[in-house]
């Protein structure tokens, strides 16, 4: 968004506080330059029928929304939150306004998206009302609530460690997200989409992949010749074997971190000299020097792998997930969630994926060992 339109809708947006009711109520506004947002005000309420602002923001022909809103219903904020990424609104937030709770993830639905430092705010999600309801049944719901609102986060392109920060904080209290802080967890988006000059009608606004961006070399698809590394291991060590292959005998290990150089490369095994010793190690053990990927302590998410660049771009496009592309060391190509987590943040984000089928059952966590350097897309 250019400064001139957020200054504008900002000041309109201050200029227009809704009183917050029960019920969900949109009020359209437009900015001197013509531009036309909608302030969503009042409870996310589970009997809402959002097919009203699905019609309005259409017929209006919105570029953005804004929230006036405490909270309420988690399922029916992320049911709008799609919508209004479905039809590629982007959403603002300023501090004159409330957008807290719930509403924090209604905002996360914006295709581009502002917000003021300390606009937006988070904490644990509750039962209205836990009377009545079984110990095992509530932690079961807690669980599917929260591997629905993981699944969202990433659908989103937000950092699930947003969540992890939201449970710090109990349902009767709100911690309000700094400028850092929503720049770290993706609440808010660097790129800014420009929009049309004042003096024109408004449009929507093309991707921002294709605005302002200058043609980029192709990335390299050599594999540069592994010489040396370090070993990295899940376990934190791995074995050195007397030959490549599944079933040969160890004759040692080696710590994490304990460096080797690359004497020959055999298929999916390296023949190293390490710790004293020359033997074998499978490439998947060995963070090679010579390659650019590096994600240190942190994990993939590999989801999917092609033998080419073109079905590997043409996967990552379609993905509801934002995905990444990496030329792996066996000339392959291996696609992964676009961002790297912590080793258990990763098994939680993996699974609650896989459990709304938005990546394959048999997406890995890995670190990442093999893979060259990324290729695909930003």
């Amino acid at each position: 968004m250019s400064p001139r339109f957020l200054v504008a809708m900002l000041v309109s947006l201050v200029g227009s506080v809704a009183q917050v009711d029960a019920k969900l109520i949109y009020d359209v506004h437009q900015t001197d330059g013509g531009h036309k947002f909608a302030i969503v005000s009042g409870d996310f309420e589970f009997s809402d029928d959002l097919s009203q602002f699905r019609d309005l923001a259409t017929r209006e022909h919105l570029f953005a929304v804004g929230f006036d809103s405490p909270g309420g219903d988690v399922a029916k904020a992320m049911e709008l939150g799609r919508i209004i990424r479905g039809l590629s609104l982007s959403t603002v937030q300023t501090r004159k306004l409330e957008c807290a709770s719930a509403c924090s993830l209604a905002f996360l639905g914006g295709i581009s998206r502002f917000a003021e430092p300390g606009s937006i705010g988070v904490h644990k999600s509750s039962f209205r009302d836990g009377s009545g309801v079984e110990v095992d049944d509530a932690v079961s719901a807690v669980q599917q609530t929260t591997a629905e609102i993981i699944g969202y986060m990433s659908e989103m392109g937000v950092d699930p460690g947003l969540l992890q920060l939201s449970l710090s904080y109990n349902s009767d209290d709100i911690r309000y997200l700094s400028g850092s802080e929503m720049a770290k967890y993706k609440v808010t988006t660097p790129n800014a989409v420009p929009l049309p000059s004042s003096d024109t009608a408004p449009e929507k606004p093309a991707p921002v992949a294709l605005l302002g961006v200058q043609a980029k070399a192709e990335p390299s698809l050599e594999v540069p010749v592994a010489r040396d590394g370090v070993v990295r291991h899940p376990k934190g060590r791995a074995p050195i074997n007397i030959t490549g292959g599944a079933e040969a005998k160890a004759i040692g290990e080696a710590l994490n971190g304990t460096p080797l150089r690359i004497l020959e490369v055999q298929g999916d095994w390296y023949r190293v000299s390490v710790a004293g010793n020359v033997g074998f190690m499978h490439y998947s053990w060995v963070h090679v020097t010579q390659f650019e990927e590096d994600a240190g302590e942190h994990r993939y998410i590999q989801v999917k792998s092609f033998s080419s660049l073109p079905e590997a771009e043409a996967f990552v496009r379609k993905s509801p997930v934002p995905l990444s592309a990496h030329l792996a060391a066996n000339g392959w190509f291996a696609v992964t969630l676009k961002d790297v987590y912590a080793e258990e943040e990763a098994k939680d984000v993996s699974n609650a994926l896989k459990g709304h089928g938005l990546i394959a059952r048999d997406s890995m966590v890995t670190i990442g060992n093999t893979y060259v350097r990324k290729v695909c897309c930003e």
